[in-house]
């Protein structure tokens, strides 16, 4: 059996195009994420690429939906409603990730969300967020980006720009 490490994919890093870039705005993005090569691409209205980032999608089959969809919420600081941790007053972790839908919280605790710094919701509790990337789908659902990327693709979108997910 093959050690986890070995396991591993390494993936490339983030390529941004300086010249797509800088004329990338609001009203000309789109995004386009292939679960099969767990990349991301935020590109101009002609199909050029400003940015090609590795991300991290859903664990399972399904997990990321597949399809064409729109950026239905922006919160830069936003925290999962599902995934998140247990803290007693004082706001130490009293137990880590942790399921709001499956766990019960110990007596004298409260459930804080996992961060998802710049949050851009696409489908239900689906979205793209800052997370980590081990080199291989992992996520619930969500599409984890880098976190020097995350804010690149967050500011350069609005609610209803175009994101397309395929295999």
């Amino acid at each position: 059996m093959k050690k986890a490490q070995l396991s591993l994919q390494r993936q490339e890093p983030p390529k941004i195009t300086p010249r797509v870039l800088e004329q990338i705005t609001p009203q000309n993005a789109t995004v386009l994420i292939l679960l099969g090569r767990q990349r991301a691409y935020l590109l101009n209205k002609e199909g050029e690429i400003a940015i090609d980032t590795p991300v991290s999608t859903g664990k399972a089959a399904g997990m990321t939906p597949v399809g064409k969809f729109r950026i239905q919420e922006k919160d830069a600081d936003h925290r999962s409603n599902l995934y998140g941790n247990f803290v007693d007053s004082q706001g130490r972790i009293v137990r880590a990730g942790v399921s709001a839908r499956i766990d019960s919280a110990p007596s004298g605790t409260r459930f804080v969300g996992a961060p998802m710094q710049y949050f851009m919701r696409v489908d239900g509790p689906v979205g793209m967020h800052v997370g980590f990337l081990p080199g291989y789908p992992a996520s619930h659902g969500c599409i984890r980006m880098p976190e020097e990327i995350a804010p690149m693709f967050y500011h350069r979108v609005k609610v209803g720009t175009s994101v397309e997910i395929v295999n």
